[in-house]
Parts: structure tokens; C-alpha cells; sequence
């Protein structure tokens, strides 16, 4: 075995020495070639000097195209495409715990653009102040009535009787005072009835911020003497329970709010619909 494997490095040093030979032989072809073509020249040239010199050019422009050959990038050969047996892939697969098959990955990422859809489409969480801006749509003004809406009571009789503030509407009204330039009305039958009105709102705290002003709270005798108030005012949103009135008024006001406990049909592209006005800016999905 020895004797066998003893010419081989004999072999790469006979061709490395072939190589050798090769370059000098060219070196010394190409110096002959330039002293013959100096023997050609008008004028007397050291051939010595000139074989110097010829040496020197050629190692130099050896050199340069070694340096050129070795910056050049080598294209990375192409990966072949494994294509790994079923039998093999299953047998690897259940030998190795940690490994994850093709349906383990199908199903991890189905269950990622599952959790992302969810996240995209819950329902965002508002605070009331952008639920209010959002319903509203930046109005400036608006007016609204006060029974069935801010009161309990539904019918001027009652008034005479008793006035009561809807705790739930506080807030929204507060909200909506901040905002905007709010002006509540409704029609009495006494003077007694809007004493006892502005009273129970003064007690409910809706005249503390000062964002509403008991000069903004009107009375009338008659239902048309509510729709001339508003007509008047020409506010950005009316709020009222009555459908006759928001019929009226539907060419003239920007937007309205109908309060009714049934849901009705709708009177007009510009008006809207809720059993109350909490409920209406409770959530972005009764506009």
C-alpha cells in the first residue's frame, strides 16, 4: 500500500514544475520577441537593460491578471432540490419530538392570521367624548327636546305633578355641552311646570360646568312654537320624540335624532333612530 501511494506526490510536483516551466518559457519568448523587434529600432538599445526590463513588464502583467482572476466572484453553484421520500420524512418526523411536519405549520399559520383577523375586527373601545364627536359628526349646535328624552315624564300634564332628571343622560348631555352650543326646550301649560323643570335640572347638576345656562333652556305653549324655535336656531342636530316634528323639520335640519322606544321606519336619509340618547352614542353600530 505504501509503494503504491508513494508516486503520487511525485506527480503533483511534476506538474506543479510544468507549470513553472510553462510561465518561463513565455516570459522568455516574449523578451526574445521584444530584443528581436529592438534590433529593428533607428537608434542602439541595451539588450541586457531591455531583457530586464521585458522581464519586469511581463511578471507585472502576470501578476495583474492573477490579481484580476482571483476578485472575480464565483457564481455559488445551485442547490439541488431535495426531495425527501414520504416513508423517510414520517420516519424522521416521529423519531425526532421537536419536529414540525407540514400540517403542524399550515395549521400554526392558520391560526395566526386567525388571532390577527379577530384583532382587527373587535370592536374598538371609545371613550364617550369620541363616541359623542363621531355621532355628532362635528356639529356645533344642537337642540333638543325634554320629555322623553332628558325627563321621565312624556307629557306636559305630568309636569304639573312631579320632574324627573334620567341619571343615564347626564353624562352624554354633559358630554355633548362641551362641545357644542346646546339649547333644551319644551312645551309647558304653567309657569309652575318651568320652575319645576329648571329646578330638577339645576339639582342633577347640569347647570355646575356651566357648559349648559338655564337662559338656554325654552319653553312654549304649543308644539309649533317648538318647531319655530328650532327653525330659528338652525342647529346641526335636533333631538326629538316627536315624529310629526322631525317629519316637519327633516328638509331644514342638517341631521336629526328621533328618540322612540319602537323602532320605526326611517323618515329620511338624514335622520336617525334610537330608544334613547345614551343608547345612541352607547356603541358606533345603531348610526
Amino acid at each position: 500500500m505504501a509503494s503504491a501511494s508513494a508516486p503520487a506526490p511525485a506527480a503533483v510536483a511534476g506538474a506543479g514544475g510544468g507549470k513553472d516551466d510553462e510561465l518561463a518559457d513565455l516570459v522568455r519568448r516574449l523578451v526574445d520577441a521584444v530584443a528581436l523587434y529592438a534590433d529593428r529600432l533607428p537608434f542602439d538599445l541595451d539588450r541586457q537593460k531591455l531583457r530586464s526590463l521585458t522581464t519586469l513588464a511581463a511578471i507585472s502583467v502576470t501578476l495583474l491578471f492573477a490579481w484580476k482572476m482571483l476578485r472575480a466572484p464565483q457564481e455559488q453553484p445551485r442547490r439541488p432540490r431535495r426531495r425527501a421520500a414520504p416513508s423517510s420524512s414520517n420516519t424522521s418526523s416521529r423519531s425526532r419530538p421537536g419536529a414540525l411536519t407540514a400540517t403542524d405549520v399550515c395549521s400554526s399559520a392558520d391560526s395566526r392570521a386567525h388571532e390577527a383577523v379577530s384583532q382587527l375586527f373587535q370592536p374598538v373601545n371609545l371613550t364617550l367624548e369620541q363616541l359623542v364627536r363621531h355621532k355628532l359628526s362635528e356639529g356645533r349646535r344642537v337642540t333638543c327636546r325634554l320629555l322623553g328624552v332628558i325627563l321621565e315624564e312624556t307629557t306636559p300634564e305630568e309636569l304639573q305633578n312631579h320632574v324627573t332628571v334620567r341619571t343615564s343622560v347626564v353624562d352624554v348631555l354633559l358630554e355633548i355641552a362641551k362641545f357644542c352650543d346646546v339649547y333644551l326646550m319644551e312645551r309647558v301649560i304653567d309657569d309652575e311646570s318651568e320652575e319645576k323643570v329648571l329646578s330638577a335640572l339645576s339639582e342633577a347638576g347640569l347647570f355646575a360646568s356651566g357648559a349648559l345656562i338655564k337662559d338656554k333652556v325654552l319653553f312654549c305653549s304649543t308644539e309649533n312654537g317648538r318647531t319655530s324655535f328650532v327653525r330659528q336656531l338652525e342647529p346641526d342636530w335636533h333631538i326629538d320624540t316627536s315624529p310629526e316634528i322631525v317629519h316637519q323639520l327633516a328638509r331644514f335640519i342638517k341631521y336629526q335624532l328621533h328618540i322612540s322606544p319602537q323602532r320605526q321606519e326611517r323618515i329620511a336619509s338624514n335622520v336617525f333612530s334610537s330608544p334613547s340618547l345614551e343608547q345612541y352614542f352607547g356603541g358606533l353600530d345603531q348610526r
